[in-house]
């Protein structure tokens, strides 16, 4: 990951808003939630959550998938990942083995699937 692409994340991440949406979505897993679900769960207004979900999908955190006319939304496990990654590249003096584990242990939201989790940088 690019850093100008983990301050895009990081940028995204620091309003409570949008911290809460991806909280909410990491809890959802690989069902991800519909955009009306999550502005019930979260009571925001329904023009309020769609500028902050655009904001994290264009962050590499969020992705969404049309199911006819609802659109789902999901923690890009894969962004996450690579952020953390990013975070970690210089782990342990330079020793990124030592927190490869620490990736590795991470939950997949689901197995890599085109509708519901597949990874992305």
């Amino acid at each position: 990951m690019e850093k100008t692409a983990a301050l895009s994340a990081f940028a995204a991440l620091s309003q409570e808003t949008r911290l809460d949406v991806l909280r909410l979505l990491i809890r959802a897993g690989g069902e991800g939630m519909a955009a009306g679900d999550i502005a019930a769960a979260l009571d925001v207004r329904q023009n309020t959550l769609s500028t902050n979900l655009a904001i994290l999908t264009r962050a590499g955190v969020l992705r969404s998938h049309r199911q006819g006319r609802t659109i789902r939304y999901f923690a890009d496990m894969g962004g996450l990942t690579a952020l953390l990654a990013f975070l970690m590249e210089d782990c342990c003096g330079g020793a990124p083995d030592v927190c490869r584990p620490v990736l590795a242990a991470l939950p997949a939201c689901c197995a890599p699937d085109p509708v519901t989790c597949e990874g992305s940088s």
